[in-house]
């Protein structure tokens, strides 16, 4: 690893009071992106795509991870599996968009046909006139497959294949859902944001902790500050609030709320009492990230087109108050000032704290061998 960076790191992990962030290269430096690609989104459990998008058996989903292309089908049997999006033959992309492809799936370049399963099935004139050639096993050269795990509508990946069990890993965070039925939870509306200007910690760190809600968000919700506590649970990081009846503001925030993540970049939040919120975020460079936000509801209820709407244009306001402070923020990491990181609240920013600890100590544990 780059000497600079291990040493900023080493100081960061110091323990200080008020504790300092991240240092500026964690957000801004390819160098930085390229190491957390191999060691944070390549060693964990990562948020890639959502069960609903899969409708029946051909339909494929592309995604990314690390730099990554990788795709998600469902087969015969209604089984979701993840592969890497390149052909064995010339390593080719092969798909470039969410798609039904049948009952196989077939290189554009040459030819070479998979099932839905990602085993070989077809390689045309690869030796000439005849379509196999000799000792060369179809069987051993189908799509390489990634670990996959599913929790109700989410899918997540491994790419080293080597984390714990995602039932144990992602523990911390299932048992705040133990008192819902996930059969009545239902995907009611999808806000796809595209690419924003700014690190894809940005958007983690801003969405757990409550520092900035009373004042970024003073249009949308009124709840107070001094209602929040923040959640510092191993990989499950957040903050929550429990309002009383006459505090809730129809149409706004102001319901009881969980704020919750799961390292590194699942988020879920759920606002009392039926409704859940689940964000994508898809790293594109140091400075760049995809997002998009699905909108459930959790007691099987029906909304109207009106109410839907209603819910898609708060949240869409919502996010785009977020957004413009993540853009800031990694607008100014530009300046010295932010070499050291800045402070962090020893109070309301601890979760954040142990996020960027946790993204820390991944990259200088790890990149050690790279």
């Amino acid at each position: 690893m780059n000497e600079r960076i291990d040493i900023l790191l080493s100081n960061f992990l110091k323990n200080s009071v008020p504790a300092h962030g991240l240092p500026a290269v964690a957000y801004n430096d390819s160098e930085f992106w390229e190491i957390e690609s191999e060691t944070v989104f390549t060693q964990n459990w990562v948020f890639v795509g959502f069960v609903h998008e899969l409708k029946k058996p051909g339909d494929v989903v592309t995604c990314s991870v690390a730099g990554q292309p990788l795709i998600l089908i469902k087969n015969k049997l209604g089984e979701i599996n993840a592969f890497h999006n390149a052909c064995r033959h010339r390593c080719l992309k092969l798909v470039d968009e969410a798609k039904n492809v049948g009952t196989k799936l077939r290189c554009p370049y040459h030819s070479w046909t998979y099932n839905l399963d990602g085993e070989l099935c077809e390689t045309p004139f690869f030796a000439g006139e005849e379509h196999h050639v000799e000792g060369f096993d179809l069987s051993k050269h189908g799509l390489k497959p990634v670990r996959l795990a599913i929790w109700h509508d989410w899918i997540f990946v491994n790419l080293s294949a080597d984390a714990p069990a995602f039932e144990e890993y992602s523990a911390p965070l299932i048992k705040y859902f133990d008192d819902i039925n996930f059969e009545q939870v239902k995907a009611v509306a999808t806000l796809d944001f595209g690419e924003i200007s700014t690190n894809w910690k940005f958007l983690m760190e801003n969405y757990i902790e409550p520092y900035h809600v009373q004042f970024v968000h003073r249009t949308t919700t009124n709840q107070p500050l001094k209602d929040h506590y923040t959640i510092v649970d191993d990989v499950c990081l957040g903050s929550a609030i429990e309002l009383d009846e006459e505090e809730k503001v129809k149409g706004s925030l102001s319901v009881s709320s969980r704020y919750l993540t799961l390292f590194p970049n699942f988020i879920i939040g759920r606002y009392f009492p039926d409704q859940i919120g689940v964000y994508l975020n898809v790293p594109v460079d140091s400075g760049r990230t995809q997002q998009k936000r699905v909108i459930y509801t959790t007691e099987g209820q029906t909304l109207s087109k009106d109410e839907v709407d209603a819910v898609k244009k708060l949240w869409w306001d919502v996010h785009k108050e977020d957004h413009a402070i993540c853009e800031r923020l990694q607008l100014g990491r530009a300046s010295p000032v932010a070499k050291e990181g800045g402070f962090l609240s020893p109070h309301w920013e601890d979760s954040v704290r142990a996020f960027q600890t946790m993204i820390a100590e991944a990259v200088m544990n790890t990149s050690k061998n790279i």
